[in-house]
């Protein structure tokens, strides 16, 4: 139960973080303050949950098998619930996000890519190919590029579809193209390391 709790709680911060952001006059970017709340999260709960934080990550542990079947259903309701509680604290401070763009094959494809690229690096974690001490870092440093690269091909560089719900951007561009891009990032890793 702890690592649910974790995981909820991991995806929720993480929302309240980015929801917040966008909302803020230009000061510390988004991509990095998500990128410093993964990182720490890797090493608060990773040694408790794995600190997936997000559905696409899950389902591509799941796909690699790295994740039971059991814990990723349990890690994916956690992971909604926290951003929903994240949603929920948005519009109780009046601050949420208005994040409804309308989903393009353009902004699917960057999604995509975007996670790709993120969870190419989280699975040469995964794979014990990066030494634990910097795990937090290879993976907020993943992320960061993750969502620099996706903004840079025209996306909003969300890559969480969990954190899209919480902000109100969920459409299949924000839900579906992040966990396709990290299946495919993690598939690709696991083949390239094998």
């Amino acid at each position: 139960m702890k690592k649910y709790i974790a995981e909820g709680l991991g995806a929720g911060v993480l929302t309240l973080i980015v929801g917040l952001s966008v909302l803020t006059p230009p000061g510390v970017a988004t991509p990095i303050l998500a990128a410093l709340v993964l990182g720490v999260f890797v090493y608060t709960i990773g040694f408790l949950s794995g600190c997936h934080i997000n559905p696409a990550v899950t389902i591509g542990a799941w796909s690699i098998k790295k994740i039971s079947t059991y814990d990723a259903l349990w890690y994916l309701v956690a992971q909604i619930v926290g951003a929903l509680i994240a949603m929920y604290t948005l519009t109780l401070v009046g601050t949420m996000p208005d994040m409804s763009s309308v989903a393009t094959v353009k902004v699917g494809v960057a999604e995509m890519v975007g996670a790709c690229l993120f969870a190419f690096g989280i699975a040469s974690v995964v794979y014990g190919r990066t030494p634990s001490n910097l795990s937090g870092v290879v993976i907020g440093l993943s992320l960061f590029l993750g969502i620099m690269l996706c903004v840079l091909l025209g996306g909003a560089g969300i890559l969480n579809p969990a954190v899209a719900l919480g902000i109100g951007a969920i459409n299949v561009a924000y839900a579906l193209a992040p966990i396709v891009g990290a299946v495919v990032g993690m598939q690709l890793y696991k083949y390239l390391q094998s």
